[in-house]
Parts: C-alpha cells; structure tokens; sequence
C-alpha cells in the first residue's frame, strides 16, 4: 500500500501562484511514477502533470507553460508549481501515484481561483 497526503492548495487571485505538495509513505519503493489530476464540478478528472521515474514530464495542453512538475525522492514527495493561474484552474487537484498494476490517489486539495 501506499498512502499519500497532499497539502497546499486555497484561494488565490487570478494571475497569483500556489505550490502543491504530495508526500508518500509506505511501500514507495513500487513507484514508477507521481503526478497531479484535476477535477473541476460537473467535469470529468483530468491529468494535470506526470513525473515518471524515467523520462520526461508530461503536461496536459492547458497548463503547459504555466506549471512546473517536480520530485524530491528523499523526501518521496511530488510538487506541482502553478502560475498565472486562471479561474479555469479551479477544481479539487489529486495526487496520484503509479505503481506496478495499480493507482494510488490522495484525498484530494482544492484549488480555487477568484477573477
């Protein structure tokens, strides 16, 4: 199993920033991969960013230039630096961690964005 907990989201004005944090615990050695989701009301949840444990990161098209995926592996902890954020963002944003055959997801943080 492994267990994660995210911190960092709020309010925020339009054009301001926040960072996300994801730390795991437990059996983080079955890691191949953490990254963030998104799920705005009434929508469908949607990939923010992934940070394979190989590779490069990958961003969906609406947050491209505006988020920056990262890992501390000695702290088994993922962040998501988002800027210039727009009202759109807003939606309760999950950590999600990609083990082999299975997905492990946080509670979730919302994030909101005020116009």
């Amino acid at each position: 199993q492994v267990q994660l907990v995210e911190s960092g989201g709020g309010l925020v004005q339009a054009g301001g920033s926040l960072r996300l944090s994801c730390v795991a615990s437990g059996r983080t050695y079955s890691i191949n991969g953490m990254g963030w989701y998104r799920q705005a009301p009434g929508k469908t949840r949607e990939l923010v960013a992934i940070y394979p444990n190989s590779g490069t990161s990958t961003y969906a098209d609406s947050v491209k230039g505006r988020s920056t995926i990262s890992r501390d592996y000695t702290k088994n902890t993922v962040y998501l630096q988002m800027t210039n954020l727009k009202p759109e963002d807003t939606a309760v944003y999950y950590c999600v961690a990609h083990a082999t055959g299975y997905d492990y997801w946080g509670q979730g943080t919302q994030v909101t964005v005020s116009s």
